[in-house]
């Protein structure tokens, strides 16, 4: 049985952490707030260019002149996970989430012979990658000195996809990340940018462009992939703050109960100390 002073020291370290995880909480919540509004804002826009691209995308159809970013290699032998988690832990399952979607991935991929290519986003979602699938990874973007992400760091990362693309590095390109739904929810979502991909089908539209299709297309495709990765670097935001929040909250309630129990456990063992106390001091007494 643990001493008094064992007791009372394990009291306090437990408090000193209850403190820490509370004040992480707060920041959190601080943060959760602006992370949201962002990600919010940016899925009108996103779901916008979405359609415009769509319906380009439906006029243009099977041609021949079509931009590469839209009819893809021609083959699907290669695929490109650009896994984006990150940069801290202390914020529950956010980062195994996404890492676990991303494995399961590469490993049916790797089940069909095809060839995998990992870039990361974030250095958890690396540590947790690179003990089965190390011998995959391209290249990572550290985000560590970024304290709000912006459009710039999207394009960074999109020019670094679009490189690679152009170099004939891969066929597919999948975005991995946590979709915001809400603090207690996030999704973990695989997104396809390269060959692009339209949720819900593309409908031809009855508009005349100039120039063609082609062009614009052109244009707006390299964009559309910055887009896509600025939208999710804003979802995993928003995603990482609710679930550290969430994780803290949590963290905070176990230290107050691990204090109460140890409160009880510390007068139980205070006072079983203070009972043999007198009953040595009593029966000193009657032996004299």
């Amino acid at each position: 049985m643990p001493s008094l002073k064992d007791l009372k020291n394990r009291i306090g370290s437990v408090k000193n952490t209850r403190k820490i995880t509370k004040a992480m909480q707060m920041v959190a919540a601080a943060k959760l707030r602006r992370a949201q509004e962002a990600a919010e804002a940016a899925r009108p826009y996103a779901e916008r260019m979405n359609a415009v691209v769509a319906g380009l995308a439906a006029s243009v159809g099977g041609s021949p002149s079509a931009p590469r970013l839209l009819s893809g290699t021609g083959a699907d032998k290669v695929h490109l996970l650009v896994v984006m988690t990150a940069e801290r832990g202390l914020c529950g399952g956010f980062n195994s989430s996404i890492a676990r979607l991303a494995r399961v991935r590469a490993n049916e991929l790797l089940a069909q012979g095809k060839t995998v290519k990992i870039l990361t986003v974030g250095k958890k979602g690396r540590e947790q990658l690179k003990r089965d699938l190390s011998a995959h990874f391209v290249g990572h973007v550290d985000l560590t000195d970024v304290k709000r992400v912006g459009y710039v760091n999207a394009q960074a990362i999109a020019r670094d996809v679009l490189a690679r693309f152009e170099a004939g590095e891969f066929d597919v390109a999948t975005l991995f990340y946590n979709r915001f739904q809400s603090v207690i929810s996030q999704i973990p979502t695989a997104q396809q940018v390269i060959p692009a991909q339209f949720e819900g089908g593309a409908t031809s539209s009855l508009y005349d462009y100039e120039p063609s299709e082609e062009a614009i297309l052109a244009d707006l495709l390299p964009r559309g992939v910055a887009t896509q990765v600025f939208t999710a670097l804003l979802e995993n935001g928003a995603s990482e703050q609710g679930a550290r929040m969430s994780a803290m909250d949590n963290a905070t309630r176990n230290a107050g109960d691990m204090i109460n129990k140890l409160t009880i456990q510390f007068n139980r063992s205070r006072q079983a100390a203070i009972t043999k106390e007198l009953i040595e001091i009593i029966s000193g007494a009657e032996a004299l």
